[in-house]
């Protein structure tokens, strides 16, 4: 098969969320480099191009079980979804994660001096989110609201002051980009969040709850870049 004729691995998990598994346990990325085929990922790393992909072809074979087909859902259902699922747990995770950090500089960094890395790279990471966050609901989500509305109204739509709904989408997929190397860089310092053998019970909770963020963080990431602005790209188009 030709290059430019394979899904991307966005598309594969856009079609089956199933797949992630298979790309995480490889340590590829599926959403901030989502627009990869299997094949540049694999020959990036060194790995098996046909092992990966017959491991993603058996799932895409196998009939799913209480698996939620985003790609169905409208953009506002989609969109409400991320907003009351994804950002807000950003924003609760967030409040309990660096005051576990900030007492696990405070007692284990003279023993573990990576702890300030990992505290300074979390709370870099929790100040961007917050205010991406508040630029995707104040500007990007309610336009791509307003043009699903507009479609399915028949109405027009006025240009938007940023121009082309591909403008703020750019800049959105910039800042995953931030954030997803900022945890490459949090799992690596980590040890893939495995704690070392002094550590407290604080210290092994707070390393999971850094590893569930993370995980939370690529869902999240891949139901914006994967589905919902391409689907905004694509519907803009309508009205040209």
């Amino acid at each position: 098969m030709n290059v430019l004729e394979q899904p991307t691995i966005g598309e594969y998990v856009a079609k089956d969320f199933r797949t992630a598994a298979v790309f995480s346990k490889y340590g590829i990325d599926f959403c901030c480099k989502g627009n990869r085929t299997i094949e540049e990922a694999s020959e990036k790393k060194g790995l098996d191009f046909n092992q990966i992909e017959q491991e993603v072809t058996q799932i895409l074979a196998t009939q799913a079980t209480n698996t939620i087909d985003f790609n169905s859902w409208p953009s506002d259902l989609l969109i409400d979804y991320i907003e009351k699922t994804h950002h807000r747990y950003v924003v609760e995770k967030s409040a309990v994660l660096v005051p576990f950090l900030d007492k696990l500089t405070k007692v284990h960094g003279g023993n573990h001096p990576e702890l300030f890395e990992i505290h300074e790279l979390f709370v870099g990471c929790a100040s961007e989110l917050a205010q991406h966050m508040v630029k995707e609901e104040t500007v990007l989500f309610p336009f791509i609201k307003k043009m699903e509305n507009a479609i399915r109204t028949g109405q027009a739509i006025e240009q938007p002051h940023f121009g082309t709904v591909e403008n703020p989408i750019a800049m959105m997929k910039h800042e995953h980009e931030n954030e997803g190397d900022r945890f490459v860089k949090i799992a690596a310092l980590t040890n893939n969040y495995t704690p070392p053998a002094d550590a407290c019970n604080t210290y092994k909770v707070t390393f999971a709850m850094l590893q569930e963020f993370e995980q939370d963080l690529h869902k999240h990431i891949h139901l914006e870049n994967n589905i919902l602005f391409p689907r905004a790209i694509a519907m803009e188009s309508r009205f040209n």
